[in-house]
C-alpha cells in the first residue's frame, strides 16, 4: 500500500458475498478501506491503525465451534466496531452473548424499529435486507438492544461506551433503504473520518507516489504494459504515461477472439488520440489451432492463457532496455487471488490471464491496484478519457472463445461476432445499453430447424444476455421490452448467415453465472 494513502476503515472478510460491496459503499461515501481475512494476524492488524473495524457478513454459524472468528486484538485497539450479520453474532458471541439458531430465519425485508437513541440508527423505522438463520439471544456486558423487528428481538445492538455496534441486516446492500446513510453514521459521527478519497486526490496520490517512487530510474529504462482495450489497462496506461511518457510501451495481443472491429477501434482510435505507443501483435492463427478440438471451457482458458504469455514475452524480447512490467491490477483482482476470502465457495477459475511476472522476473507496477472498478471509471473520466470508453460493458480474458459454447472455429467467431455488433448497436440506438450492467451474444452449437424463403434451415443458434448488477456478485435478467428483443431477433436472422433461431436468457445469477462458460 502507498504511504501516501490515509488508513481508514479495515474490513474484516468473513467470507461474505456482500463484502466487497461494503468496501465500494464506504469508498464511495468518501473514506478509504481496506478488506482483509478475519484470520489475519494480530501484527497485520495493528498496523493498519485504523479509524475503526467492520465485520462482515458470512456463510458459517457461530453456533459451531470451528468457524470463523475475530481476532481477540480488534476489540481491544480501542477503535469503533459495526458487525454486520455474521459479524454481529461472531462480535457478541466472543464478548460473552449468546447466540442461537434461529426457529423463524429471516431473508428478505424486514422492518426494524428503533427502540434506543444512538448515534448509527437515528431514525424510528428501518425497511431493511435480512439474511440469517442465526440471532442473537443474550447480549453481553455492556450492550443494550438498540432495534428489534418482528423476528428478531435483537436486530440491532450497541456498546455505546466502547462504540461497539451491530446489526442483524445489511446496510450495504441497495434493498436497505437508508443503508449507505447508516454506513455514513458509522464512519463520520462514529469514526469521525475525514472524506479523503475521491477522484482528485486519488490521482493526484497514485501520479505523486509513482514519481517519488521511480525518479531515480535511468531516463531510457522502458515500462512494458499489456494493453487489452478494456479499461483497467487503458487507464493504467493513461495513468502511467503521465508519470512515463514515452518510455511507456504498450503490447497489444491481437489473439482473433475480440469483438467486430476491437483492434481498429484500440489501434486507430485511442491509440492516436492518446498518443501512446502501441505495439500490436496479429496473433490470430496461433490462437486459433491452439483452441481447435476443444471443447472443455476451463482447457480453453488455460490455453489461451498459456499461448497468451508465451506471445506477449516473445514480443517483450525484442524492446531493449525493458525494466519494468506493468500491469492493469484493481482491487477485486487482488482480493480474489489472494487468500482472504477463502471462506466463501469459488464458482470458476479467474478469467484474466496470469503469470507474467514471473516468467519476465522484471519488477512490477500496478498503479490502480487499490481500486474497485467503478473507481477506475471516475479516474478514467478524471483523465480525461470519454463515458463511453470507460463504461463499456465488461468483456471476458479469453474474450469469444467462452461465448462459444464448444470448439472455437473461424466460422462460428464470424457469425458471433456479426450477432453481437447488432445486439450492441441496437442496445445504443435504443439507450439501452447504460441502462443495463452487461449484455452479449452466445454462439450454441446445437441445430434447430428454420425456414430462410422456401428452403428448410438447419443451423445454430444465437442466445442474447443481459443483466442488472452493482457489484457482479449477484445479477439479474433485464426486463428488455418484447418488442425491441423480436426486433433484434429479427435483424439477426435475416443479417447473419446460418443462425436459424436467436432466444433470451432470462437466468438469474445465482443460479446461473453471468457468463455461459
Amino acid at each position: 500500500m502507498d504511504s501516501n494513502i490515509n488508513k481508514n476503515i479495515l474490513i474484516l472478510d468473513f467470507g461474505s458475498q456482500y463484502t466487497q460491496l461494503i468496501a465500494r459503499c464506504v469508498r464511495e461515501i468518501g473514506v478509504y478501506c481496506e478488506i482483509i481475512s478475519c484470520n489475519a494476524s494480530d501484527e497485520t492488524i495493528k498496523s493498519f491503525n485504523p479509524a475503526g473495524i467492520i465485520l462482515s457478513g458470512g456463510p458459517e454459524t457461530v453456533t459451531t465451534i470451528n468457524t470463523p472468528r475475530a481476532p481477540e486484538c480488534v476489540f481491544q485497539l480501542g477503535c469503533p466496531i459495526l458487525g454486520i450479520c455474521y459479524g454481529m453474532q461472531s462480535m457478541a458471541k466472543q464478548l460473552g452473548g449468546n447466540v442461537i439458531a434461529d426457529a423463524h430465519s429471516e431473508f428478505g425485508h424486514a422492518d426494524l424499529d428503533v427502540v434506543e437513541n444512538n448515534l448509527l440508527l437515528n431514525q424510528t423505522t428501518y425497511h431493511v435486507w435480512m439474511s440469517h438463520g442465526d440471532q442473537v439471544a443474550t447480549l453481553p456486558d455492556g450492550f443494550i438492544c438498540i432495534g428489534k423487528t418482528h423476528n428478531s428481538p435483537i436486530a440491532a445492538m450497541a456498546n455505546l461506551q466502547k462504540k461497539f455496534y451491530g446489526v442483524q441486516f445489511h446496510p450495504e446492500v441497495t434493498h436497505t433503504k437508508a443503508g449507505r446513510e447508516i454506513l455514513t453514521n458509522f464512519l463520520f459521527s462514529i469514526c469521525e473520518c475525514k472524506p479523503n478519497w475521491t477522484s482528485d486526490n486519488v490521482v493526484e496520490k497514485i501520479i505523486t507516489g509513482l514519481k517519488q517512487k521511480y525518479q531515480g530510474v535511468d531516463q531510457k529504462s522502458k515500462v512494458l504494459l499489456g494493453l487489452s482495450g478494456g479499461v483497467d489497462s487503458l487507464v493504467a496506461a493513461v495513468l502511467l504515461q503521465k508519470v512515463f511518457q514515452n518510455n511507456l510501451v504498450c503490447i497489444y495481443v491481437d489473439h482473433g477472439l475480440q469483438r467486430l472491429q476491437e483492434a481498429d477501434y484500440l489501434l486507430n482510435n485511442l491509440s492516436k488520440k492518446l498518443q501512446l505507443n502501441i505495439i500490436a501483435v496479429d496473433a490470430k492463427q496461433k490462437f486459433l489451432s491452439a483452441l481447435k478440438n476443444i471443447s472443455d471451457p476451463e482447457l480453453k482458458r488455460k490455453k489461451i492463457g498459456e499461448l497468451f504469455i508465451d506471445v506477449f514475452i516473445n514480443e517483450a524480447h525484442k524492446i531493449s532496455n525493458v525494466k519494468f512490467l506493468a500491469q492493469g491490477t484493481i482491487y477485486s483482482d487482488v482480493i480474489e487471488s489472494s487468500h482472504q476470502g477463502h471462506h466463501s465457495k469459488v464458482i470458476k477459475s479467474h478469467h484474466n490471464v496470469g503469470g507474467l511476472p514471473e516468467k519476465l522476473a522484471l519488477p512490477l507496477i500496478e498503479p490502480l491496484r487499490e481500486c474497485f472498478k467503478d473507481e477506475v471509471r471516475r479516474i478514467g473520466i478524471h483523465l480525461g478519457l470519454q463515458h463511453e470508453e470507460v463504461y463499456r460493458h465488461p468483456f471476458p480474458g479469453p474474450g469469444l472463445a467462452v461465448r462459444i459454447l464448444g470448439e472455437v472455429t473461424e466460422a462460428a467467431l464470424e457469425t458471433l461476432r456479426k450477432a453481437d455488433y447488432i445486439f450492441m448497436q441496437e442496445l445504443y440506438k435504443e439507450n439501452y445499453y447504460h441502462r443495463v450492467s452487461q449484455a452479449f451474444c452466445v454462439y450454441l452449437p446445437v441445430n434447430s430447424v428454420g425456414v430462410t424463403g422456401d428452403a428448410r434451415l438447419y443451423a445454430p443458434i444465437i442466445a442474447l444476455r443481459a443483466v442488472e448488477s452493482v457489484d457482479f456478485m449477484t445479477a439479474k435478467a433485464s426486463d428488455l421490452p418484447h418488442a425491441f428483443l423480436q426486433h433484434v431477433a429479427r435483424r439477426i436472422t435475416n443479417e447473419v448467415k446460418n443462425i436459424s433461431r436467436v432466444v433470451y436468457d432470462v437466468t438469474s445469477k445465482p443460479p446461473a453465472t453471468i457468463e455461459w462458460e
